[in-house]
């Protein structure tokens, strides 16, 4: 059978929407996999989802035959947030497809090759934007120039990724930047373009200003959660607390107190790789550590039977304690091709001999109940 690009759009369309379908939604991430996805409480672009910010105070005790309990209703409050536009993008140059027109096996294999190129761009950003706070913020320059960089959260980088800088007055300095190398050890960056930097400037995923996913750092640091003030809804405010030592007592401290402030109970824990280290070193100790294997295929170790997963995006010195009954992506459809009227999805790049085509997804994290969730930090790593 000849290869065109209506085959080439034919498979992607059978085959390799449902294959990366599936491997976008549970194989990228391991906190990911954890949460439901739905598309109950979306309203046109937005999410909302009615919340009760309290225990009823309908129930009451009294006499066999005295007056009955007042009634009073909950008190309830409305969450709503903004669907974010996800995209991942393939590239296929006119070249390469008319090399395997008539190879069946090259033309599996070109397309093998770009479909395993956006799920590994995605397993980085999902990951990434799940520790963040929706900004899009990669992290800030400590120091450097030109096209050398040392950055404060070296785990936000990848050689490849495009990153934009903006100044300290959160003005565009320049765009669509290479990350040419990442040096992990000393923090440093070098783009593929000198670019004119300083202290303080900070770097954004490009063209995701503002645009991502609400992550975690936005339930725990952020004054406005789902357009809701922290200060007027306590229910808002998860349970954080710092402890430069880890110990098993400071873990089922924090559980103990999570239930008891909110009748939440942690069935997730994931912490930074130093975290983990100083856990396995404290649960060795006493115990025979226990593998699970989560959804998705992830290893994760056991503490009394919670799953605890290390993540390179997790902070450093921090353990998320989490209740992932709480969370739900909230989305408009799953992953779909991006297409045209006449349903054509591969189309060529304006004065390029490249065909493109997009997967797109609206959706939002949404936490119900971020006083049943916490955070042990500044923990001090091995």
């Amino acid at each position: 059978m000849a290869i065109t690009t209506k085959t080439a759009e034919q498979a992607l369309k059978s085959y390799y929407l449902s294959a990366v379908t599936r491997q976008l939604d549970t194989g990228v991430n391991p906190l990911l996999a954890q949460f439901r996805k739905t598309t109950e409480n979306v309203y046109g672009k937005d999410v909302k989802k009615v919340i009760i910010t309290g225990i009823s105070p309908s129930f009451s005790a009294g006499t066999e035959d005295g007056t009955l309990p007042t009634s009073n209703g909950s008190t309830y409050a409305t969450f709503t947030t903004t669907l974010k536009n996800l995209y991942g993008t393939i590239e296929i140059s006119d070249k390469a497809l008319r090399a395997a027109a008539s190879n069946d096996g090259a033309f599996i294999n070109l397309l093998n090759t770009e479909m395993e190129s956006v799920v590994e761009s995605a397993s980085f950003n999902f990951g990434r934007m799940l520790y963040g706070d929706g900004t899009g913020l990669l992290g800030t320059v400590s120091s450097g120039s030109d096209n050398n960089y040392v950055v404060d959260k070296i785990e936000n980088f990848t050689v490849g990724m495009a990153v934009d800088l903006y100044n300290s007055s959160s003005s565009l300095v320049s765009s669509n930047l290479i990350v040419k190398s990442v040096d992990i050890d000393n923090k440093r960056i070098m783009l593929s373009t000198t670019v004119s930097g300083a202290a303080s400037y900070k770097f954004y995923a490009h063209a995701s200003k503002g645009n991502e996913i609400t992550g975690l750092a936005t339930l725990f640091d952020s004054s406005m959660v789902y357009g809701l003030a922290r200060s007027t809804y306590p229910t808002l405010v998860p349970y954080s607390i710092r402890s430069e030592t880890l110990t098993e007592n400071t873990i089922q401290s924090v559980m103990d107190k999570i239930e008891a402030r909110s009748g939440s109970k942690v069935n997730f824990i994931v912490c930074s790789w130093g975290v983990r280290r100083v856990l396995i070193d404290l649960l060795s100790k006493s115990r025979q550590i226990q593998p699970l294997e989560l959804e998705g295929g992830f290893k994760a170790i056991s503490y009394n039977g919670i799953p605890i997963v290390a993540d390179r995006f997790c902070p450093s010195g921090t353990m998320y304690l989490l209740n992932t009954d709480d969370f739900a992506i909230h989305q408009l459809c799953d992953w779909q091709w991006l297409e045209d009227e006449d349903g054509s999805i591969l189309k060529q790049i304006p004065g390029k001999p490249v065909y493109q085509a997009t997967l797109v997804k609206y959706a939002e994290l949404m936490c119900y109940r971020p006083a049943g969730q916490g955070r042990i930090y500044g923990i001090t790593e091995i």
